[in-house]
Parts: structure tokens; C-alpha cells; sequence
């Protein structure tokens, strides 16, 4: 009961699709700006979140690549422009409450068997759990997360079982649905990332800002009780 004395609204459900790579380092900024603004509106919402797969670099070979070479050569980044933008992600991390340990010889990776670990966890109710260790494996920990042995292990830090992990990676029984999955939201028009999708229908690109994200589920509010 409210302390007027009139009964609480239910909790609103919220549907959130989010389209990403665990090599974004603004894939991560999106998601902490997201619960930051489901902070301020606790327990008004009940939300289910889903992770999608995107392969920033699809090509990638699997030894992966120097990051700066890679930046250079993908974006012309110059080495001064790297290190300002390396400066100023770790800076937004540090504020929003991760960790970016950028270094130098960080390589580019493939995240192919990523997504389909991630694809798994899903389906053991563990997805957020590793997507967000996933994040931390590759920008906190400076770990290689195309390395079975790693993806594994990560795995495991967050309750799923290693030996199973390893061999979804070895036998790739979900390569052709996460294939699947990519070619749907290219189909949706999702060339970037992070995009997100509320309610099977809001489609909001990139990292906003805590405030735009919480306009957005205000109005998703109002139109629920109306």
C-alpha cells in the first residue's frame, strides 16, 4: 500500500532487446547508462533483458589484430586520437563504474565463439551474468576472449558449468542460430552499436545518456496505465 492508503501499481513489464559486441566499449557505457536509469525509478519496473549478437568486425582473423593498427586501419585513427579516446572512455567508465584497462599491444579480437557461448548462457539463465564478464574478461582483465580456454573459464566465474562451455565451443551447435540472429537485426536495420529495442518496438541507437533513457521509460510508463 501506497501511504495514502491506495493500493501500488504492479511493476511495468519491460522487454529490452539490446544488440551488441564485448569488444564495444560503448556497449557497456549503454548498458551502465540504462541501469542507471532504472535506479531511479526502482521497482517499477520488470525487466527482462536479452542479448543479441553483432560482430563489430566480422572478418576479423582469429588471431585477432593490434588495436591501433586496427583503428588505423578500420577508421583512420591516428595515434594521438587513440590515446585521446582511450583517455576519455576510461575517464566515462570510471564515473559510470567499470574498469577500462586500456594497454599497450591490446589486440582486436574475433568474438564469433563469444556469441555463441552467450547464445548458451541464455539458454542456462546466465546470459547478463556472462555478457558482463565477457566485458569486464576483455577491457578490465586483458584477457583474449576468442581463447576457448578463457571463454571457458569465464564461464565459469559466473555459475556456469566449464566443461559444457567448452564444448559448445567445440562442436558449435549454436554457430547457424547465432548466424540467424545476426542476419535478423541486419534485416532490422541495425548496422551499430549498441542499439536497443524496448518493448518489441522502441528502437533507440547508441549509448545515450541516462536522461534519454529514462524519457523513454517514463513514456512506456504512462502508456501502460493508460
Amino acid at each position: 500500500m501506497s501511504q495514502q492508503g491506495q493500493p501500488e501499481s504492479a511493476p511495468v513489464p519491460l522487454h529490452v532487446d539490446i544488440v551488441s559486441d564485448v569488444v564495444c566499449p560503448w556497449c557497456i557505457i549503454g548498458y551502465k547508462q540504462l541501469m542507471k536509469a532504472l535506479a531511479t525509478v526502482p521497482a517499477q519496473f520488470d525487466v527482462t533483458l536479452r542479448w543479441h549478437p553483432f560482430e563489430l568486425n566480422p572478418g576479423m582473423p582469429m588471431e585477432g589484430q593490434e588495436l591501433r593498427e586496427h583503428l588505423a586501419q578500420k577508421y583512420g585513427t591516428t595515434p594521438e586520437q587513440s590515446r585521446a579516446a582511450r583517455a576519455r572512455m576510461t575517464a566515462l567508465g570510471d564515473a559510470l563504474g567499470f574498469t577500462f584497462d586500456y594497454f599497450e599491444g591490446m589486440r582486436m579480437v574475433n568474438t564469433f565463439r563469444a556469441h555463441q557461448l552467450l547464445h548458451w548462457a541464455a539458454t542456462q539463465g546466465r546470459q547478463t551474468e556472462l555478457k558482463l564478464a565477457l566485458f569486464e574478461s576483455f577491457f578490465t582483465r586483458r584477457e583474449d576472449v576468442n581463447a576457448p580456454a578463457i571463454l571457458s573459464a569465464v564461464a565459469q566465474r559466473v555459475g556456469l558449468d566449464g566443461m559444457e562451455a567448452a564444448a559448445v565451443l567445440a562442436d558449435q551447435r549454436y554457430a547457424a542460430a547465432v548466424r540467424e540472429e545476426q542476419r535478423y537485426w541486419l534485416q532490422q536495420d541495425v548496422y551499430a552499436v549498441p542499439t536497443f529495442r524496448f518493448q518489441h518496438q522502441y528502437l533507440v541507437p547508441g549509448a545515450q545518456e541516462a536522461e534519454a533513457f529514462l524519457r523513454l521509460l517514463k513514456k512506456i510508463q504512462s502508456r501502460a496505465q493508460t
